[in-house]
């Protein structure tokens, strides 16, 4: 009888038995191994990220006008914009309304300080 269990245990051992005290730690090993390899991938995948190139809108004012209208445009024309000139500008990183600001003006150029950062949820409400 004492031969059948140790020629069972052999077996086990044999068939690569995951319950055997010798390969555990080599098992861990090998998955510490794999994820701190994931971790580093996911850190190169992250850091790739921060070089794609994002269009930037500043919208300044809307409005509609009828083709005869715009046929009457010319060097020197004024279009009247519904928005008031004490209201935030809106924006768009790649079309999407991403914060409000206002028109300043740094070194001879026109900049935009952001004065409201739209949250994610405010995001989703725009798009009902």
């Amino acid at each position: 009888m004492a031969e059948e269990q140790v020629s069972s245990g052999e077996k086990e051992q044999e068939k690569g038995n995951p319950h055997d005290a010798g390969q555990k730690p080599e098992a861990m090993e090998l998955s510490e191994m794999q994820l701190n390899q994931k971790q580093a991938e996911e850190s190169k995948g992250l850091d790739f990220l921060l070089d794609v190139p994002l269009e930037i809108t500043v919208e300044l004012g809307r409005t509609t006008i009828q083709i005869g209208e715009l046929l009457k445009l010319g060097q020197g024309s004024v279009v009247e914009l519904e928005k008031l000139t004490s209201e935030p500008v809106e924006i768009y990183v790649n079309q999407k309304l991403m914060a409000e600001g206002e028109v300043v003006v740094v070194n001879e150029k026109f900049g935009v300080r952001l004065t409201n950062i739209i949250s994610p949820g405010e995001r989703v409400k725009k798009l009902a």
